[in-house]
């Protein structure tokens, strides 16, 4: 008789302290379908929200989580922690195109306001 796969419990902590979750994941399930499904739970009442997938970053012990990991490959930094809910936490990225607006403004060129002479 095959063994049944232990599903891990997870929920996901949002910039102001509330939380989406907790659901149980497949340890097969990528990180990138864990971000489909923070997207399309997200509340609606939040000022700030991801327009897609690619806007959230999962961080989990210090880390970045990878989009081709699975739940399975990062629990290994969970360690020997007790069974229950683990928190992850969100992080909502601007779109590239606002980021690149955003940097051309703060990479303007400066005059060199210093008159200084060489004696």
């Amino acid at each position: 008789m095959p063994e049944e796969e232990e599903l891990v419990e997870l929920k996901f902590r949002l910039y102001d302290g509330s939380d989406i979750g907790p659901f149980r994941y497949s340890p097969a399930s990528t990180v990138a379908m864990l971000k489909e499904r923070i997207v399309a739970d997200w509340p609606k009442d939040k000022k700030i929200a991801p327009k897609a997938a690619n806007d959230v970053k999962l961080i989990n012990a210090g880390k970045i989580l990878e989009n081709n990991k699975t739940v399975g490959q990062c629990r290994v930094s969970f360690g020997d922690l007790p069974k229950g809910v683990i928190t992850m936490h969100v992080v909502v990225q601007p779109s590239l195109a606002k980021a690149k607006a955003e940097k051309k403004v703060d990479d303007a060129p400066r005059k060199n306001l210093c008159s200084c002479s060489i004696l």
